[in-house]
């Protein structure tokens, strides 16, 4: 850009665009030394282009400050991040279609208040976090719009004397826009505010997952069995199979909102343009990707290993009341009052459980005592499949319904890919 205006000679561009490639050759061969007396990366980099070709190194700095270099090098990180996040975002969603599909007609319960309520698909249930994950996913998409400005040019707030071409330098680095305001260029970090929000999200949504995966893996619930590799023995019981990788992405969620909280604290009182305090947004979000990476990358595989124990969940569904439900539907379609009805479910599941047996156990008898209405096609109303597939609205749990919304979710997952694909191709 610089050559183009007119603002360095050509033979000048030339030698410094060589001279870079040579230190960008150091620095992936490691043989850059870095001194602290040269204060950050800008001026290590400088100083050793001057070293290798001369004093014409030093206009690499012309028309530019490290205020809107260093806004620069963050926008260009951040945004190969949230492609990659994506793409991420994307594999774990395929893990969890794969297993909802294998999962099609596994039983289990739903709970409210962690009390059983009515029974679900196991493969709904899935399909509920590809639902959340789209969101994280759409938010990340959404947010590249915000990422992908081109700070430099701004200088270190009010501009630069020298007729630079913003525009071309953001073509060149495929941004899709400049930032408007020089002083806004230098000091916005809402870019990584809004990234550490979404991340902050992704990682809420795998710990409610990983507190399933605990639950779901313990004794008492026995419902799935995860890999191995996902979790460790007691150090002193040897019986146990504790869900490590669970547990650490449930933990690492505090320390991910930490860093959102952090900045957000470090930006509420900052003055227009640049602060050193601006410093502060560079660990927190390092270490924000770095964490969700790690998250992401474990939670596909660990999700794809899975095993459902699909008859432990069908004993759930079949030692609990979360039919009840259904009786009230039953007796509304006979002409009862809801109220009624409700009433009426409220003395049958307690005369089971005074009696120590199910709704399934009871003879006719028994729940005519509580109702003239019932007949003998109650034993079909209160089967668990006849249970689910009752709730046959779009977004319910019946089989055709879920069925469709695996569908429905594989058409958008490869729209994603789409996306994701053009990106990664803008990147080269």
């Amino acid at each position: 850009m610089l050559g183009k205006c007119g603002i360095l000679p050509a033979d000048d561009v030339e030698k410094i665009k060589d001279g870079l490639h040579a230190v960008q050759g150091m620095i992936r061969r490691g043989e850059l030394e870095y001194s602290v007396h040269n204060e950050d990366i800008h001026m290590n980099i400088e100083k050793t282009l001057i070293d290798l070709i001369g004093p014409v190194g030093g206009k690499l700095h012309t028309g530019r400050s490290r205020n809107d270099q260093v806004a620069t090098d963050m926008h260009l990180y951040l945004r190969k991040r949230v492609v990659e996040f994506v793409g991420l975002l994307i594999k774990l969603q395929e893990a969890l279609l794969e297993q909802a599909k294998n999962n099609i007609d596994t039983i289990v319960p739903g709970y409210t208040h962690l009390q059983r309520a009515q029974p679900i698909l196991f493969a709904h249930h899935l399909m509920a976090y590809v639902s959340m994950f789209q969101r994280d996913l759409e938010r990340l998409q959404d947010s590249y719009k915000r990422v992908n400005i081109l700070p430099l040019g701004a200088g270190a707030l009010a501009g630069t004397t020298f007729p630079i071409d913003r525009h071309f330098v953001a073509s060149q680095l495929g941004f899709e826009r400049v930032y408007e305001n020089s002083l806004d260029a230098v000091s916005d970090r809402d870019f990584i505010l809004e990234f550490l929000s979404n991340a902050s999200m992704i990682m809420m949504h795998l710990s409610r997952f990983s507190e399933e995966m605990v639950l779901w893996s313990s004794t008492e619930f026995a419902f799935v069995e995860l890999d191995d590799a996902f979790c460790t023995g007691s150090s002193i019981m040897p019986q146990k199979k504790n869900p490590d990788v669970a547990e650490l992405v449930r933990g690492k969620t505090g320390r991910v909102y930490g860093n959102l909280f952090g900045l957000m604290t470090v930006l509420k009182s900052l003055p227009l343009a640049y602060n050193k305090d601006m410093q502060e947004d560079k660990e927190g979000m390092f270490d924000t990707v770095r964490t969700l990476q790690g998250a992401l990358q474990l939670f596909a595989p660990m999700v794809s290993t899975m095993k459902v124990n699909t008859e432990r969940m069908r004993q759930a569904v079949n030692q609990d009341f979360s039919n009840a439900t259904d009786i009230a539907d039953y007796l509304v379609n006979k002409g009862l009052p809801f109220r009624q009805a409700h009433e009426v479910i409220g003395k049958t599941v307690l005369y089971c459980i005074q009696n120590k047996k199910y709704l399934l156990d009871m003879s006719i008898d028994e729940f005519k005592t509580f109702s003239s209405l019932f007949e003998s096609d109650i034993y079909q109303v209160l089967q668990p499949e006849q249970v689910v597939n009752a709730r046959n609205v779009y977004g319910g749990t019946a089989s055709n319904q879920v069925t469709e919304a695996i569908a429905r979710a594989e058409q958008v997952l490869e729209q994603s890919n789409e996306w994701l694909q053009e990106y990664l191709d803008k990147s080269k």
